[in-house]
């Protein structure tokens, strides 16, 4: 009877293992199971991130390809203002039409070159050559040293400046630059002139259209992004703002702004190898109660009022 009872018990406690056993290895299979699922989660969680990072990057890297063209719209708009002329590349077929011509001219040059003759001697031809050259040499410098002499004898002041009132009667954007304006202005002329400004970011198309401005008549006209700019428009700036100067009231286009005590006339065209409008634009600037000033005086139009920023006060002008 009590063998029996141990048969029983021992039985009973093997089915209790058996299915412990079993239980543990359901165990371990759901644990496995676990870990693949936190493995995907961590692979996801990776995925995600750095398809967050590369849209982030993208967005930043646009931002950036943005921020480089309008920072050199500024520097062209900076290069000419400076009288740093704008040349576009020549294409293929200009670049061919020029070896073309230029292969031509040599071609006749020799067609038309006299020969020396047999009985006089190669020497004393290549020397009348060179004393030639040596005179025509001295015939350029005697002919330039006159006009140096004409330029220096002018101080190099703002009277040189051509400075009008001009009235903008259109204005529109750029087709091929985010950051230009192209103007029609009536400067007391026959015709209007174009004018190409980089003001996109800083004053509204509205605000540009029919008023009255300052404008830079002489320098020399220059392309910027296709389109030849024949003044500039003069505005008070700082990197952070830029304003348009306002000519007193009662102007019209045409009007001369003057400066006491700098008579004279300005020049036809500023000379952009001489840099004049780089010497004299340094001394341009806006007083503490917005008036424009050249050295402590002010952009005046005669019998009608001074120029001045709308705001801004002790800034640069150009």
């Amino acid at each position: 009877m009590i063998l029996v009872r141990s048969l029983m018990k021992m039985a009973a406690n093997n089915a209790v293992l058996n299915r412990l056993e079993q239980k543990g290895a359901e165990a371990d299979q759901v644990i496995e199971y676990l870990k693949q699922q936190v493995a995907l989660l961590k692979e996801k969680a990776i995925l995600q991130a750095s398809l967050r990072e590369e849209k982030k990057l993208r967005v930043e890297n646009a931002k950036l390809k943005k921020e480089i063209e309008v920072l050199k719209q500024e520097l062209i708009q900076a290069e000419i203002r400076n009288g740093v002329k704008q040349v576009s590349v020549p294409s293929s077929e200009t670049l061919s039409t020029v070896s073309f011509s230029d292969s031509f001219s040599q071609v006749a040059s020799a067609a038309v070159t006299p020969s020396v003759p047999k009985d006089q001697p190669k020497g004393t031809n290549e020397e009348k050559k060179k004393k030639d050259k040596t005179e025509k040499k001295g015939e350029k410098k005697e002919k330039k040293q006159p006009s140096a002499t004409n330029d220096d004898s002018k101080p190099l002041d703002v009277s040189r400046l051509d400075l009008r009132i001009g009235c903008i009667t259109t204005a529109k954007k750029h087709p091929d630059a985010d950051t230009l304006y192209i103007e029609e202005v009536d400067v007391g002329e026959a015709n209007p002139r174009t004018v190409v400004s980089g003001l996109v970011k800083h004053v509204p198309l509205e605000e540009i259209q029919n008023r009255m401005a300052i404008f830079l008549c002489n320098l020399k006209p220059v392309k910027m992004r296709g389109v030849l700019s024949q003044a500039m428009l003069m505005c008070a700036s700082t990197p952070e703002k830029v304003e348009i100067l306002v000519p007193p009231s009662g102007v019209v286009p045409g009007d001369r702004i003057t400066f006491e005590g700098f008579p004279g006339e300005p020049e036809k065209e500023l000379n952009p190898k001489k840099k004049m409008w780089e010497q004299i634009q340094p001394d341009l600037h806006t007083n503490d109660e917005c008036v424009a000033m050249y050295k402590g005086v002010p952009f005046e139009v005669k019998g009608k009022g001074v120029c001045k920023a709308p705001t801004m006060a002790n800034s640069g002008i150009k």
